[in-house]
């Protein structure tokens, strides 16, 4: 019974259900909880799983491979390459120095020089899922520290390339090389050359498919209107890559990232997002839950010594090597803090660059298990390092401090009992903070942006650090007397979280949500939003009654036609919002363009036929 699929996958679910919100609950995170829950069902707790946990590790690690495709829809070339300072410094640094420096150490305690470099490269690596999820979680992802983070683990998934290559060189047996070369791929058996011909042709074949090939395809399924469809080709799509990749000895994350930046531009991006999104996080939940039963606590028990001093002394030598790295790119200390601590763990590939080191003879049995157990517990402290960090470190020696200490102690925003809070300052909410404040409002400020706040405060304006999303810190800053909250957080998910708290939580205030764009309205609008702002509309208009001016038109008409423009589109938009179907959209939206032009027309033929008869009265009264 307890060896039946349906057993395991109820162990599995019933464990991260249990667990999970728990450690949500305590402020602990998703990842944490979901480690804990392996923990307790592996061979050290309950025992309701035991070595096949490795087995189903390798196959959740597809979760990663996800994670790393939706990332890559969400990077548009341009800005990839924008941020090329970032991954090639940053990131290359990071891994070339913590690989000397690991590497270097392990020699000094009698390791060959050959093992030394492998654990080098081993260690350098740091988790992608457990930091980009912790990060999303946060809403870290767009900040200085998130921003870098990224950078540093999109250079290490490159970096898997050349180390699974350099591998089979570093073993001792040359017969284990040949085996093994390549990591088993189809290709392994061919000359150098050819290799690498095979590598740049499946390369080319994804951004030749993601520019050329797949729109038409996604095009077609999803005239079919089923869903489920849409979501097999998602999935086929990044298995099919995972396959490719992995059978030219290349990484399967690498692959499915690179295909997603070639999706960046498509009109299905998001669709393509929302159809992998479930699948990536039950995938990646696993892959957590795998890890946390795979440690293998009587080898620490043997050893705890050991095995503590060399997660402690690790993670410590990596974060000081991010921390220095951060002060050279000018990373500045709050965002330095959370970039450093961080991406201080080792990450998932190292297990499959453990267990490729073994099959190829460059690491030892014995060394590979102590490994795999500090890599385990390493990934199992870093929610507990970030929490502590957020908590106590950036409270006491950054400067954001007086805005993370404003979330923890009531009193210091109960003071202010401000009727307006305003969530998210950047370049929309400063513009309306400072016309209120200009007015005599005053607002309650909250960013989670750390830069941000201590740019602000340095002005002197009271800003306050925290994610407005949590119903804790809106009740702190003062939601339950205030009268209004303006939305101007740039995140749109986020936006839509906060919305959601609010209307749980303080149904009493009135909500004036920024929209990025006319998609973005629609979404606002579909959660019963009524004040909504698009931030390039107005704007817009604006260029476009300058324009008009400028080509000759009378200012007076050019400002009424702008009024014409806005009431019509305002009033087509609420129209439009409530079409699902693209062709039906696309009629209605042609329609209301018609139906505009004709209103245009109308009200210039209105305003030459006043002319005219006031010419001519003009003329008779001169005849007269």
């Amino acid at each position: 019974m307890q060896q039946s699929f349906f057993f395991q996958a109820m162990i599995y679910l019933a464990s991260a259900v249990v667990m999970v919100p728990i450690a949500k609950r305590l402020g602990l995170g998703s990842v944490l909880g979901y480690l804990v829950a392996g923990v307790i069902i592996g061979p050290a707790g309950l025992k309701f799983i035991g070595m096949e946990g490795q087995d189903i590790m390798h196959f959740a690690e597809f979760g990663v491979v996800m994670m790393l495709f939706v990332i890559g829809l969400e990077l548009e070339p341009s800005r990839l390459w924008r941020m090329r300072k970032s991954i090639a410094g940053l990131g290359g640094l990071q891994v070339g120095v913590t690989t000397a420096l690991v590497a270097g150490v392990a020699m000094l305690f009698g390791v060959s020089w050959k093992e030394a470099l492998a654990l080098g490269m081993i260690i350098a690596m740091s988790s992608t899922a457990i930091v980009m999820q912790t990060l999303n979680e946060k809403g870290w992802l767009k900040t200085v520290a998130g921003q870098s983070s990224f950078a540093v683990l999109l250079f290490q998934d490159l970096a898997i390339i050349p180390m699974l290559a350099l591998f089979p060189l570093l073993a001792d047996h040359a017969g284990l090389a040949d085996g093994h070369a390549g990591g088993g791929s189809l290709v392994s058996a061919l000359p150098a050359w050819q290799q690498a011909i095979v590598v740049l042709l499946s390369v080319s074949a994804i951004v030749l498919t993601g520019k050329y090939l797949l729109r038409p395809v996604f095009r077609m399924m999803a005239r079919t209107a089923l869903r489920e469809m849409f979501t097999a080709t998602a999935l086929l799509l990044v298995v099919g890559i995972a396959v490719l990749m992995t059978s030219v000895g290349l990484s399967p994350a690498l692959g499915a990232f690179l295909a997603g930046v070639v999706l960046a531009n498509s009109e299905y991006r998001h669709e393509l997002e929302s159809s992998i999104d479930p699948f990536k996080g039950l995938l990646l939940g696993l892959f957590f839950i795998s890890v946390g039963s795979s440690i293998d606590f009587s080898l620490v028990v043997s050893k705890p010594l050991l095995i503590i001093g060399l997660v402690a002394g690790l993670m410590l030598l990596k974060m000081a090597v991010l921390f220095v790295l951060g002060k050279i790119f000018e990373v500045r200390n709050a965002q330095n803090f959370i970039f450093s601590i961080g991406l201080s763990q080792i990450g998932e590939f190292a297990f499959v660059l453990l267990s490729f080191s073994v099959q190829e003879g460059v690491l030892g049995k014995e060394v590979s298990d102590t490994m795999t157990a500090v890599v385990a517990i390493s990934m199992a402290m870093t929610p507990l390092a970030m929490m502590v960090n957020e908590k106590f470190i950036l409270t006491r020696f950054c400067l954001v401090s007086a805005g993370l200490q404003t979330a923890q102690r009531p009193s210091d925003v109960e003071e202010e009992d401000n009727p307006v809070i305003i969530a998210g300052y950047g370049h929309f909410g400063n513009i309306v903070g400072r016309f209120l404040r200009a007015n005599g409002v005053e607002a309650t400020v909250l960013d989670n942006d750390s830069d941000n706040v201590d740019f602000l405060r340095r002005m002197g304006l009271k800003v306050y650090y925290g994610d407005a999303t949590r119903y804790e810190l809106l009740d702190i800053a003062g939601a339950g007397r205030a009268q209004m909250i303006i939305i101007a957080i740039s995140d749109e998910e986020k936006r839509l979280e906060l919305i959601e708290t609010v209307k749980k939580h303080f149904p009493h205030l009135h909500m004036l949500v920024r929209s990025t764009n006319r998609n973005d309205a629609y979404d606002l609008m579909n959660a019963g939003m009524m004040h909504i702002y698009r931030e390039t509309f107005d704007t817009s208009l604006r260029l476009g009654v300058d324009a008009l001016k400028l080509l000759g038109h009378r200012a007076h008409e050019a400002t009424r036609m702008a009024k014409t423009f806005f009431v019509h589109d305002e009033r087509t938009l609420k129209h439009l919002s409530s079409i699902r179907n693209d062709e039906e959209y696309i009629h209605a939206a042609r329609q209301h363009m018609e139906e505009l032009e004709m209103i245009m027309q109308a009200d210039r033929d209105a305003v030459n036929l006043n002319a005219l008869a006031g010419w001519d009265r003009k003329a008779e009264a001169e005849t007269a």
